[in-house]
């Protein structure tokens, strides 16, 4: 297989090293990325800081329809997006389509935004001293951003990074994980189609330590970061930057007496063991209120043996691997470690190379990894409750919170959830897996700092400018 460029300010560049990407599940070449010099890194930095102005001062119409082309790229070329993420990740493809699928939407959504970005006329004279006077209040880009993006949605993890800074006229330098950077450079390949400015899109593949100066350089103010809590390290590192920070949890599902058990237990058998479990929002810690947590064990057991294992290219497949055999390893360790501690496989446990069997645990010490960490893999945590008070503060017991779900059918209980429970978004009637690409993101405590979605990342990568006209009659 060729060697894939990187994008260097737009173009297309070799450099003095390559990452070679191996499929974790077969073990087979996925192909290589070129790798820039610290020289290259330095002229993409250049080339942004140059193309800060230009590419803000660009008209809503022309960052539009840039976005809408990658948009519809991605879509007419959904399958090669999808078939490159299972190669260089083992996602399972019907997942991999999905999250093609999902970055057609993102760069549509950002199109838009780009459009009805118009700031905010607010008159002054609602108070004597005001009067005559009326403010125009605008957001500006806070400066060249730089995105580190993780393995696990190498297309749309990358696409909630880059569209909405270019949407809000923001150059944005790309560093993808160096385990997936494949997708991430075709879709450079798509946004050097676009015509956009020099300088206002690199996509760099390198080992991490490599981007050490990238953190530190004062040319690039805002980091836009998702991944583990490195991203405490990040801000203590560029302490003065502005930092969005999407640091993952061990999201819970509240199960109540009055919810659809049977409906329940499906979603939460698939969504805490899709991908291998390997989603920031995927479910971890099952809270199931006592009167039903018997009933609702068996079914959610049955669910995670139904579920299909195996070849990622299987689009029967909704598990597949993990991403590597240290991650697997790991997941497979803290499964071992509660089980010593008095905890009990209702289903799954085992481990064959990179594939972690679906597993569900039960009678957990509350001091163990898998309840009090993120696991990032295919393991579910029963845990019981007594009534919805105590459901909801066994979900607050944590030092993360990213989102929950709640099943349940009382709009009061709904309601309280909302407002009690300490996470970034409560999920009624669903898994915390949920996410629409439109809405703000991002959690609290260790989860993190900041919002994305495509909307609520603009506004974090902007500031409100405000001009204040004088001698205006209304």
């Amino acid at each position: 297989m060729s060697t894939r460029p990187f994008w260097l300010a737009g173009e297309a560049a070799t450099g003095d090293t390559e990452i070679q990407v191996t499929n974790p599940y077969t073990g087979e070449s996925a192909g290589s990325a070129a790798v820039p010099s610290p020289e290259q890194i330095e002229q993409a930095v250049a080339a942004a800081d140059a193309a800060a102005a230009e590419l803000a001062a660009l008209p809503a119409h022309v960052r539009a329809e840039a976005l809408l082309h990658v948009s519809r790229r991605i879509e007419e070329r959904a399958e090669e997006f999808a078939a490159l993420i299972t190669a260089e990740s083992a996602k399972p493809i019907a997942w991999s389509r999905a999250e093609a699928g999902r970055a057609v939407s993102v760069f549509r959504l950002a199109a838009e935004e780009a459009r009805r970005d118009s700031g905010e006329l607010q008159r002054l004279d609602t108070d004597a001293g005001g009067t005559g006077r009326v403010a125009l209040v605008r957001r500006v880009p806070k400066g060249p951003v730089l995105g580190i993006a993780p393995f696990n949605f190498p297309l749309n993890l990358v696409a909630h990074k880059v569209a909405p800074a270019l949407a809000a006229g923001a150059p944005i330098i790309l560093k993808p994980a160096p385990g997936t950077p494949l997708t991430a450079l075709l879709l450079g390949e798509v946004l050097a189609e676009t015509g956009l400015p020099r300088g206002a899109y690199s996509v760099l593949p390198m080992p991490n330590e490599r981007a050490s100066d990238l953190i530190t350089d004062p040319r690039l103010p805002v980091i836009s970061f998702t991944g583990g809590q490195f991203g405490w390290e990040l801000q203590r590192r560029a302490p003065h930057k502005h930092l969005t920070l999407e640091l993952g949890g061990n999201a819970a599902a509240v199960v109540l007496a009055d919810a659809d058990l049977d409906h329940a237990a499906r979603r939460i058998a698939l969504f805490g063991n899709n991908q291998a479990g390997q989603v920031c929002i995927g479910v971890q810690r099952v809270v199931v209120d006592a009167r039903v947590y018997d009933d609702f064990a068996a079914r959610l057991v049955e669910r995670v043996g139904e579920l299909g294992t195996g070849d990622p290219a299987d689009p029967a497949t909704q598990v597949g691997p993990m991403i590597d055999e240290a991650a697997a390893e790991r997941v497979h360790g803290w499964i071992a470690e509660a089980e010593r501690a008095g905890a009990k496989v209702l289903a799954g446990g085992g481990r064959d190379g990179v594939t972690v069997e679906p597993t569900v645990l039960a009678e957990v010490p509350a001091d163990a990894k898998v309840v009090r960490e993120e696991v990032f893999g295919p393991v579910l945590v029963l845990q019981r409750a007594e009534d919805t008070g105590a459901a909801f503060a066994a979900v607050n017991d944590s030092d993360f919170g990213l989102q929950a779900g709640v099943f349940t059918s009382d709009i009061a209980t709904a309601f309280r959830a909302h407002r009690e429970l300490e996470v970034g978004g409560v999920v009624i009637g669903d898994v915390p897996t949920f996410r629409a690409d439109q809405m703000p993101y991002g959690g609290v405590k260790k989860s993190g700092v900041g919002k994305e979605g495509v909307r609520a990342a603009m506004d974090d990568l902007t500031y409100e400018r405000v001009m204040v006209l004088t001698g205006v009659q209304l």
